[in-house]
């Protein structure tokens, strides 16, 4: 097959993939209300205000991670730093703050910027370097966490400005302003993954390069862009992370890449590129916030909550795969 056929094939295939995505989402869903149901039932507190309230801020950092990998994964990439390049973003951002006295939208900045770095070299070095995306976002886990821990020696720092506490523990109409941030987010993400050329060359990129570069899309200056955009949104997570825990840590977001790579599959994103959906990725960081929740309130201890977390990823991998095969069925 030609490469011109395949480019019309991948257009063609994105309102079929997008239709797949949907019905996923509908599934998804299924599964967060079984899922609250049976935490429901299994812990007397689980349906309090308060404790819906936590599970919103812990999905609001999630969420932002899971956002930036549903892009990278509908591309066939991976981005494995993002956990460790929060709490890079996050202590870059509070020592601009607190130790330098900047004005703290320059430490917002600081913030995003430090996030985007890294991502912009990780898609440096896998376009230009042409080094697998696992091997170099797992190699900038280490040197991001490493940098962190560098930067601080170890120890977190606190001491933020007011306006940046806000970020993490205000409530405005009683809505806490980490999930206000996501909302917003994921709005415009939805928008651009669906409804612009960047997303739909990031979906056509995922299901084959060779259609995509046949079509005119410049693949590795893509690439670059969206490994910035993940790095970019960890670093806005580890500014809601600071701000919620009112300290830049360096161990923050240990295990993150793990919870938010599962959140993007089981909302309907394809591990192997072609099809992601936002909306979706919402859905699966909820799962994985209730989830999490649950098992704390059951006294659940660290080490099972994270077996639990890998059994879901492959159990979400497994089904995406029968989703596809018969999709090819029919």
């Amino acid at each position: 097959m030609t490469a011109a056929p395949r480019a019309a094939r991948g257009g063609a295939n994105w309102r079929v993939r997008l239709t797949s995505g949907v019905a996923f989402r509908f599934e998804s869903l299924l599964v967060l209300a079984i899922l609250v149901v049976a935490m429901a039932a299994l812990s007397p507190y689980f349906l309090s205000i308060s404790n819906f309230l936590n599970i919103l801020l812990a999905t609001a950092t999630i969420g932002v991670l899971a956002i930036g990998a549903t892009f990278v994964i509908s591309s066939a990439g991976i981005d494995l730093s993002v956990g460790s390049v929060l709490g890079f973003s996050g202590v870059v951002g509070c020592l601009m703050m607190s130790n330098l006295d900047l004005p703290w939208p320059l430490g917002v900045v600081a913030c995003i910027g430090a996030g985007a770095a890294a991502g912009l070299v990780n898609g440096f070095l896998i376009t230009r370097g042409q080094i697998p995306p696992f091997i170099v976002t797992l190699g900038m886990l280490g040197v991001a966490r490493g940098a962190g821990l560098v930067l601080t020696n170890g120890l977190p720092i606190y001491g933020l400005p007011a306006p940046i506490v806000y970020l993490g523990q205000g409530r405005p109409l009683g809505v806490p302003t980490p999930v206000i941030i996501l909302v917003l987010t994921a709005a415009i993400a939805h928008l651009v993954l669906m409804h612009t050329r960047f997303g739909l060359y990031t979906q056509v990129i995922g299901d084959s390069e060779t259609a995509a570069r046949a079509m005119g899309v410049r693949v590795e200056r893509q690439k670059v862009y969206l490994y910035t955009l993940s790095g970019a949104l960890a670093g806005l997570a580890g500014l809601l992370f600071a701000a919620r825990v009112n300290a830049g840590d360096p161990t923050a977001g240990l295990n993150y890449e793990l919870t938010a790579v599962t959140a993007a599959i089981i909302g309907g994103t394809n591990l192997f590129g072609g099809r992601g959906s936002v909306v979706g990725t919402i859905i699966g960081a909820l799962i994985m916030g209730v989830l999490q929740n649950g098992l704390n309130l059951l006294a659940v201890p660290s080490f099972y909550q994270q077996m639990a977390i890998g059994a879901v990823l492959v159990l979400a991998v497994w089904l995406d795969r029968v989703n596809r095969s018969e999709g090819r069925r029919r």
